[in-house]
């Protein structure tokens, strides 16, 4: 059997078991393994509490066990982590758990293992579930493409092996997997998803074709011109990988505070151990001494709830984000979505869904046949190959209840259009002009472009018709926008289309502040200005919006692949193209920082309210234990909340 590469296994559908040293058992038994462990521990150290009064032996038994389990990997990382001259929390914890053996008192320090195990399995777990996201956008676009050899034949290679000088065979119905130039075959293709245009494009010979383009119609061959690595998909992955690291500010200083933090605990611990004993006449010795407290507060100090109470929370709403289609440029932005009182639209494929609508059909001139006779040759002509007006005409004739027509000797002629014979009649849709009403039909054409509209000449016999397309206002874009007004947000709309057709989109959709007729430059000010009196997310598609989206406060980029630079411009792209993501992602950023708050407060309360009283001897250490590992476990179940999609 020859090796899998790393497309073509994603490609193949097969699970990990097809190697023959992991099964599904072991595979599963793999995952999560610290907290099975922790888990695993924490029902020794149960049973060891249990028969500590009835077998000291055995009891002595089971906690050597607890600590192997869990003390075992906590030592090996604290000595690695001082190797690298590292005092962090982990070392802390160690120290904490090995003195409490030392004077006696394995018990609470098996306790604090198993608990601090729990609450770094419960950390490990989020962390893995939001990468786990990368996994499902492999299969956005193809892993496979045909390649055409120097013969004439062809075979199939995954597109990460494919290089630059590559011929690729694209047929109908295909999206492109690499960008390239077209060097043979005529077709048109549909950008919508890269650049937000929903009108297709005819390509032919020496024709640049980007990545995430539809092919139409007939089969093309491109040569490769940029490999997988510069993909869009390429750089949706690294999007998310970056996320995990472009940490809030509070979470950088926390992790600046953590290393000073834990050597200053350390040595107040051994500050108070010595002295003690000659501020309060105890003795350094048993459960009232001075080691015994010190240990009970360098626990009750320690900051492990505290260093994980905002990670923990941003790393599940970024996991999140991804499962529903949203990927986020960091937890940073998370706080900036927060901060926005103003939703800013672009109209087209925004607000609109970029696909086209038949609004109508109208003779030109005197015509002996009927707009639904006309439907009819349409339909049966369109049927038959796949392209936005076809199933714009499919959709009204549905609407109007009109069947196809019967034809014979259908052509199909890229860039042009569709001929067939109807009833003895030539027949024709697409681009072809009539010469005698050139005139005519070229004022009809100007002035629905200046509408927004696309037009496709039927000819039927001597009869000419006109079938008027536009695009349509998104279904969920009056829900989303009344949702944001019950928030108290401003929606706004920014577009540069006539203000006759922003005004009528606006109306539709119940929107009052609309500014139409921007040049890009104008745009952009407009962006600058709405950010800065009151934080702005720009909601936008394509290249086109790039511009706006980078100054605004929060740039969301719609698309279910994106354009790149519509990807590299945006803090927020939308995978799955879904409008009403967007009112749930604004109550998920607000949820986060409420979880934050939340978390911060345990946290916080914990080190304050066990501190002190540890070290008079009012909190033994097993309650310190409690109380700050409980705080950890509580912080971290608490940030899980925000892994649920709702």
């Amino acid at each position: 059997m020859r090796p899998y590469f790393f497309d073509e296994f994603f490609a193949s559908g097969l699970e990990e078991s097809v190697s023959p040293f992991l099964t599904t058992t072991s595979r599963n038994w793999g995952r999560n393994l610290g907290l099975k462990s922790a888990s695993f521990a924490a029902g020794l150290l149960a049973f060891a509490l249990g028969t500590s009064f009835i077998d000291p032996a055995a009891s002595h038994l089971l906690i050597a066990a607890v600590y192997f389990i869990v003390g075992t990997p906590a030592l090996i990382a604290s000595l690695n982590d001082l190797k690298n001259l590292e005092v962090n929390i982990d070392v802390l914890m160690t120290l904490a758990a090995f003195i409490a053996v030392a004077i006696g008192s394995a018990l609470e320090g098996g306790l604090l293992l198993v608990l601090f195990g729990l609450s770094h399995g419960l950390e490990a777990m989020v962390s893995k579930k939001a990468k786990a996201a990368l996994h499902n956008l492999n299969h956005l676009a193809p892993k496979f493409a045909l390649i055409v050899d120097s013969d004439g034949s062809l075979y199939e290679k995954s597109v990460r092996e494919i290089s630059v000088g590559n011929q690729i065979l694209i047929k109908n119905g295909e999206i492109v997997p690499l960008d390239g130039i077209v060097i043979e075959g005529v077709s048109s293709v549909n950008l919508v998803h890269l650049t937000g245009e929903s009108l297709p494009q005819s390509i032919g010979p020496g024709a640049l074709v980007p990545a995430g383009a539809t092919n139409l119609e007939g089969a093309i061959t491109i040569e490769v011109r940029r490999t997988s690595s510069d993909s869009t998909l390429s750089r949706i992955v690294k999007l998310i990988s970056e996320a995990q690291e472009a940490k809030p500010a509070l979470q950088r200083w926390l992790d600046r505070f953590g290393k000073p933090y834990a050597s200053s605990i350390i040595g107040l611990t051994f500050l108070f151990a010595v002295g003690l004993p000659m501020v309060m006449s105890i003795d350094y010795f048993g459960v009232e001494g001075s080691i015994y407290r010190s240990l009970a507060f360098l626990i009750a100090a320690s900051p492990c709830a505290l260093i994980i109470a905002t990670p923990t929370a941003y790393l599940s709403a970024i996991s999140a984000c991804a499962r529903k289609g949203i990927l986020l440029k960091g937890g940073v932005i998370l706080d900036a979505i927060a901060s926005c009182r103003a939703v800013a639209f672009d109209k087209t494929g925004t607000l609109t869904t970029g696909q086209l609508a038949c609004v109508g059909i109208e003779p030109v001139g005197d015509a002996k046949h009927t707009a639904a006779e006309a439907l009819a040759a349409a339909l049966a002509l369109e049927r038959n190959v796949t392209h936005p007006i076809a199933v714009a005409i499919d959709a009204k004739a549905k609407e109007m209840g009109v069947a196809p027509a019967m034809i014979t000797h259908f052509q199909s002629i890229p860039g042009f259009g569709l001929k067939a014979n109807l009833d003895g009649e030539a027949v024709e849709i697409g681009s072809f002009r009539d010469s005698c009403m050139e005139n005519v039909l070229s004022q009809v054409v100007a002035k629905a472009q200046a509408e927004e509209q696309l037009i496709s000449i039927l000819r039927l016999g001597s009869d000419v018709f006109l079938f008027r397309f536009t695009d349509q206002i998104r279904p969920e874009s009056t829900l989303l926008l009344r949702k944001l007004k019950a928030k108290k947000m401003h929606a706004v709309m920014l577009t540069g289309d006539h203000q006759i057709n922003a005004q009528k989109v606006a109306k539709t959709l119940g929107m009052t502040d609309v500014f139409s007729e921007l040049k890009p430059e104008d745009k952009l000010q407009k962006v600058a200005d709405l950010s800065y009196k009151e934080g702005l997310a720009m909601v936008g598609d394509g290249i086109n919006d790039a511009p706006a989206l980078a100054r605004a406060t929060v740039g969301i980029s719609m698309g279910k692949i994106g354009s790149a630079t519509a990807v590299d411009a945006s803090d927020v792209v939308l995978l799955n193209d879904d409008l009403m993501s967007i009112d749930w992602l604004f109550d998920k950023a607000h949820m986060t920082r409420r979880i934050v708050k939340q978390n911060l407060t345990v946290a916080l309360g914990v080190i304050f309210l066990a501190t002190t009283p540890a070290l008079l001897g009012l909190v033994p250490l097993w309650i310190a234990v409690l109380l700050h590992e409980g705080g950890t476990v509580l912080v971290g179940m608490n940030s899980l909340r925000l892994l649920y999609k709702r």
